[in-house]
């Protein structure tokens, strides 16, 4: 029997451009009437079609169903359905880190309120970090550019990070910078690889504390000066660079405020 492309589609349930995506890719092939232009459909491309929709409901891509409609062997689809559960299975991988990692930065972002300007002991994990600036001003190297692209593709597992160095003096202008940082466990799991460009903070015991600045001010001692004063009267020695990185930023009538955590090695 034969249909117009509107009975067809209205048949099958799928939309006349879908089929006509379809019929691009040479899975259904209808007859062309000459008299009028019109294209029918029948019953075989009724049965493609819908062998086509099930490989792709399996998120087989749809150049690889065109193959696999128009000639396989039964090797050839067991293979096709076998790659797409091993990436289905890497999706879900990814997606339960994915969850995983958003549901800890609700809670840390939740319990701001137990850090914000007090000081407190935290154990901080291993982590990995990428220096993208001097100061404020972002460095312009090539191999620091493909890193960094490689890693953009990894938030929210990175997250953009200061390092102050020079620390043990904590006086005058000192040196810091701003990067993209990743958790030394998220590293393994993800199986990121590293290069010269990443630079390794092991993990340490810390001050930990959550501030707010905004956009417009750089980084000074003054800000996190009461955390050295805690240090001071706990009897702490700094041992290593302050570092830290921004929990979030938001906006009130027209102005950026950014949540720091700032931790001092001791």
């Amino acid at each position: 029997m034969k249909y117009s492309i509107g009975e067809f589609a209205s048949i099958l349930g799928i939309t006349a451009d879908t089929l006509r995506l379809y019929e691009k890719h040479d899975i259904v092939r209808p007859m062309k009437d000459h008299h009028n232009n019109y294209r029918y459909f029948d019953d075989l491309d009724a049965r493609n079609l819908l062998s086509s929709r099930w490989y792709r409901s399996m998120q087989i891509p749809l150049q690889e169903v065109a193959e696999l409609i128009n000639e396989a062997p039964a090797e050839r689809v067991v293979e096709s359905i076998a790659a797409a559960q091993l990436q289905l299975e890497a999706e879900i991988r990814r997606s339960t880190m994915l969850l995983g990692k958003i549901n800890d930065i609700h809670k840390e972002l939740k319990a701001i309120g137990e850090s914000f300007y007090k000081c407190r002991i935290k154990q901080m994990p291993g982590m990995y970090r990428i220096r993208q600036t001097d100061k404020n001003h972002l460095l312009q190297k090539d191999c620091l550019k493909r890193t960094v692209q490689a890693w953009m593709e990894l938030l929210p597992f990175t997250f953009y990070s200061f390092r102050i160095r020079n620390s043990e003096s904590c006086s005058g202008e000192f040196d810091y910078n701003w990067g993209l940082a990743l958790l030394e466990e998220d590293q393994e799991q993800l199986g990121v690889c590293l290069n010269d460009s990443v630079e390794y903070l092991p993990p340490c015991t810390c001050i930990s504390a959550v501030i707010v600045a905004s956009d417009e001010e750089y980084i000074e001692q003054k800000v996190f000066q009461f955390m050295l004063d805690y240090a001071g009267e706990h009897r702490y020695t700094v041992t290593g660079d302050i570092y830290g990185k921004i929990l979030f930023t938001e906006r009130v009538e027209g102005e950026n405020k950014s949540y720091l955590e700032i931790n001092i090695p001791i």
